[in-house]
């Protein structure tokens, strides 16, 4: 397949029947490698006629075995929530974290939570703790068995490094989110797993629902891509809840894709 693409990946044929055969092993390769994986399926196009020979009534089977294990080591999406007291770092402090990393057929390989102590020279917004005084219990929960962040954040790093992947930053929105778990990264480990990038599900959202951005919310998105999960205010129920919001939408992602290229 190789042979038939250009540089950037696209179908560059040089005749007319290169390109008709290149679109056909297309169709068959993104539908043998959606995310519904299985060791052998039959795919939705049909053998291709060959000139001057009557057509093939078989079907085409696929194995993907290799394909959801190459997969299963080449990116790792770890979900993370964070809780602080105040909108920025330094000034203010992340009260705890947590990421759960799933592969992109929804596996979760594992989680990571830590609720952290304040930083000595910061002080809580005044209306972010105006938020937090209207939930008690979700406040007493970041208090729990806080620890010292130089402590923690290399402990984190070496979990983050020990996923079976390249990690991959997600959050929604990852802008807040990463912009925390960053700072306090470079600042107690001294790097960052997840160079400087991180995958906004706000944007995955504007793209599969075609909205603007501002009103890609979870409130305009569809219910079936949500699971029954919990949305507490606790890092690690609020990181696995949104693992599988995106998980489910890369998905349908996928499907749309799919769908774009099967007769």
């Amino acid at each position: 397949m190789n042979h038939f693409l250009d540089d950037d990946g696209l179908i560059a044929a040089s005749s007319e029947p290169a390109r008709r055969l290149a679109e056909h092993l297309a169709r068959i390769i993104v539908d043998a490698t959606t995310l519904d994986f299985s060791r052998e399926r039959r795919t939705a196009p049909k053998c291709r006629r060959r000139p001057k020979r009557k057509p093939c009534q078989g079907i085409i089977e696929t194995d993907v075995e290799n394909v959801k294990m190459t997969r299963k080591i080449s990116e790792v999406y770890v979900s993370t929530d964070v809780e602080t007291d105040g909108p920025i770092p330094g000034p203010h402090s992340m009260l705890g974290f947590a990421s759960a990393a799933y592969l992109l057929d929804k596996t979760l390989l594992g989680t990571y939570s830590a609720n952290l102590t304040l930083l000595p020279e910061a002080t809580g917004h005044p209306e972010t703790m105006k938020w937090w005084q209207r939930r008690p219990e979700a406040w007493a929960a970041t208090r729990k068995d806080a620890r010292d962040p130089a402590v923690v954040m290399p402990e984190y790093l070496v979990w983050v490094k020990s996923l079976p992947g390249k990690p991959v930053f997600v959050a929604y929105p990852a802008g807040f989110d990463f912009m925390f778990v960053y700072w306090y990264l470079i600042r107690f480990a001294g790097r960052s797993p997840f160079s400087h990038s991180a995958l906004d599900i706000k944007t995955l959202a504007m793209v599969l629902l075609n909205r603007g951005y501002r009103d890609s919310t979870k409130k305009n998105m569809p219910r079936h891509w949500f699971d029954k999960l919990p949305h507490t205010h606790v890092a690690l129920d609020d990181a696995i809840e949104q693992g599988a919001l995106f998980c489910n939408m890369m998905k349908e992602l996928m499907d749309t894709v799919r769908m774009r290229w099967l007769p």
